[in-house]
């Protein structure tokens, strides 16, 4: 398989159990002719911190209760391996920002974290501090005494993730460290967390600013020179992600879900057609993640206000009810300013919950997303037709834990007997191994909107994907590897591969 293989997102402890588990899955069927890769979820100390790992206390090891590096590096030879490198902020009880706690700016590492000062050494206006973006309400400062001295510290998502400086030397050499740990490991792919906000300069949003792409460029060089390809992972309006994707080796396609949520919805694609027209091809395809279903993807420039979205604000208010009915009122309960969100323009529920489990629609949003251009990436729960955990969101109170299931061995041998699951596994395969989809691409649309046909060839292999969304129906038929097929169901006749022998 080659890296246009479907990849899988998971956490290792909530698939299979630790870095162990989760090579030993993926070495078994139907995990093993499904999946080309693998972006394992941040395995570092802690990996169970306040954020679910993304608040690295030290982003350089690995936690003992899941692994090794060796682990990592078993994962990174048996096929693409991606994982999260952080580079806004590292956890408050870090070892250099305890120190910084207890020395000030006696500390060594007290140029490693940002400030209001630091950013603002000449005061900040009212002005100034209004127009910093952040995901969330309010100012991105916390009140911490460091060395005795009570400062405002620079926190862009929570209290307890503090973000560093990126453009000083401590910042650099931190940077480094952590790029060259995961890069010794054998993996392939890094993912940039957060990265948008990682430059702050005083008078801008301090958020995908030409400074910002100026440093996704040079970190990007860096890890080329690696071997470590770059995914820039940026929440953002939609001709900002274009804009991303000129400049780096790949770009999450996040505006995908919700247009396909809405044209599935409503069996309008006139959002999704306008998309797939101007949507960067160097993309790596999701419809779900360990965050929620992204809104702000597809509505209005948030900085300015006056530049449309693919989306109206009346179609992204219903589709969002639309989607708070498709879970009977869960997702209300996990979105929104409620349940410790970090991201209020996010939708948390499962992508098969969102689409009111049904199978046939599921499934057609999953060709969609594998005939799309790019590489297709697949959350664990989502290929398991998770349903919300409602049970966990209960216990921990965090809106995103709906879609972070744990799994044990015999829930997912349950799971996998499920024929829209068994019918997913077999998309999967079909995206995998079918040589078309490493050729040239066509896509085109009927003259009522409702019929898109999406089209792959190279040399003698093709495969192509009617999709109607107004029944929720589709057709494909391929050529590959000396077989012919045609289906016209996906649940009860996906397209099979009979030389995989599975």
């Amino acid at each position: 398989m080659t890296r246009n293989a479907v990849q899988l997102i998971t956490y290792a402890d909530r698939l299979a159990g630790d870095l162990p588990g989760l090579g030993a899955l993926l070495r078994t069927e139907p995990w093993a002719s499904a999946f080309g890769g693998v972006h394992v979820l941040p395995f570092f100390t802690p990996f169970d911190g306040a954020d679910a790992g993304f608040d690295p206390q030290d982003h350089t090891a690995v936690d003992p209760r899941l692994g090794t590096w060796q682990d990592v590096a078993a994962l990174a030879e048996s096929g693409d391996t991606m994982v999260d490198l952080i580079v806004n902020h590292v956890s408050a009880s870090s070892a250099a920002f305890v120190d910084v706690l207890d020395k000030g700016d006696a500390s060594s590492s007290a140029g490693l974290f940002l400030t209001m000062s630091s950013v603002f050494p000449d005061g900040a206006t009212e002005a100034q501090l209004a127009a910093v973006y952040r995901p969330r309400p309010g100012l991105p400062l916390t009140p911490y005494t460091l060395g005795g001295v009570k400062r405002l510290v620079w926190t862009t998502f929570t209290s307890q993730q503090i973000d560093i400086d990126v453009r000083s030397a401590a910042g650099r050499r931190y940077l480094e460290s952590v790029l060259t740990t995961i890069a010794d490991a054998g993996v392939s792919m890094v993912r940039l967390d957060a990265v948008g906000y990682a430059v702050k300069d005083p008078g801008t949003s301090c958020f995908m600013t030409p400074a910002t792409f100026a440093f996704i460029e040079e970190f990007t060089a860096r890890a080329r020179a690696l071997g470590v390809e770059v995914l820039v992972e940026v929440h953002s309006y939609y001709r900002k992600q274009i804009e991303i994707g000129a400049a780096v080796d790949r770009v999450y396609d996040f505006a995908l879900p919700p247009l396909l949520l809405h044209a599935l919805t409503t069996g309008e694609s006139g959002p999704l057609v306008a998309w797939q027209q101007v949507r960067p091809t160097n993309a790596v395809t999701v419809l779900d993640t360990h965050d929620g279903i992204g809104i702000i993807d597809v509505g209005p420039d948030q900085s300015e206000p006056d530049r449309p979205g693919l989306l109206r604000p009346d179609q992204l208010d219903a589709l969002v009810e639309t989607l708070h009915e498709n879970t009977q009122g869960q997702s209300r309960l996990a979105s929104g300013a409620v349940a410790s969100n970090l991201d209020i323009y996010q939708v948390n529920a499962t992508y098969y919950d969102a689409l009111g489990r049904d199978d046939r629609r599921y499934l057609l949003a999953r060709a969609i997303q594998f005939f799309t251009p790019g590489i297709p990436q697949v959350y664990y729960v989502g290929v398991l037709a998770g349903h919300n955990d409602m049970e966990l969101l209960a216990r921990t109170g965090v809106g995103r834990d709906i879609n972070r299931h744990h799994y044990d061995p015999a829930e997912i041998d349950h799971e996998l007997q499920r024929p829209v699951v068994q019918a997913l596994f077999a998309l999967c395969r079909f995206r995998s191994h079918v040589p078309a989809f490493e050729g040239t691409f066509g896509f085109s649309v009927d003259d009522g909107g409702s019929v898109l046909t999406y089209r792959w060839q190279h040399g003698l292999s093709h495969a192509q994907l009617t999709a109607d969304l107004a029944t929720s129906s589709a057709r494909i038929e391929w050529s590959a590897l000396g077989e012919f097929g045609t289906t016209n169901d996906l649940l009860l006749n996906p397209p099979r591969l009979h030389k995989l022998g599975c």
